[in-house]
């Protein structure tokens, strides 16, 4: 079987609940096909580029599926027909991520502190003067 990466923005006036219930739909269409959902993470409610269908944000949900190329076929499908959500996008990996997403691991390292602390990078290097004379 293939593994692919699914990821669906979900308009924004939807409560998480009903997020959540999308994510679900779309795990159930894979595992009545024989395929598997490995992973689902919900990326929040994020700002967009530029509006999609009068959207100025979107819920993001990525899943990671094991399954054949028919499956994803249908996944697709019944994406397309759904209102709620407003984009998606399906690609096929040659492995799954194991862990948490780049985009979970962003959020993490957000929570950590404000940029200005260093961290583990060490200490800034101060700015030498030239002497005036040279």
């Amino acid at each position: 079987m293939a593994l692919y990466e699914h990821v669906f923005l979900a308009r924004q006036d939807l409560a998480q609940a009903q997020v959540d219930a999308l994510a679900e739909t779309a795990t159930k269409i894979v595992e009545e096909m024989q395929g598997k959902v490995t992973k689902v993470e919900t990326w929040g409610l994020r700002s967009l580029a530029y509006k999609i269908a009068k959207n100025r944000k979107a819920h993001y949900v990525m899943l990671n599926i094991d399954a054949p190329a028919g499956v994803v076929a249908e996944l697709e499908r019944q994406t397309q027909i759904n209102e709620d959500i407003i984009r998606y996008m399906t690609i096929k990996v040659d492995e799954l991520e194991t862990g948490p997403s780049v985009m979970m691991r962003k959020q993490e390292r957000a929570e950590r502190g404000p940029r200005g602390e260093r961290g583990d990078r060490g200490p800034r290097r101060e700015r030498e003067e030239a002497p005036a004379g040279e």
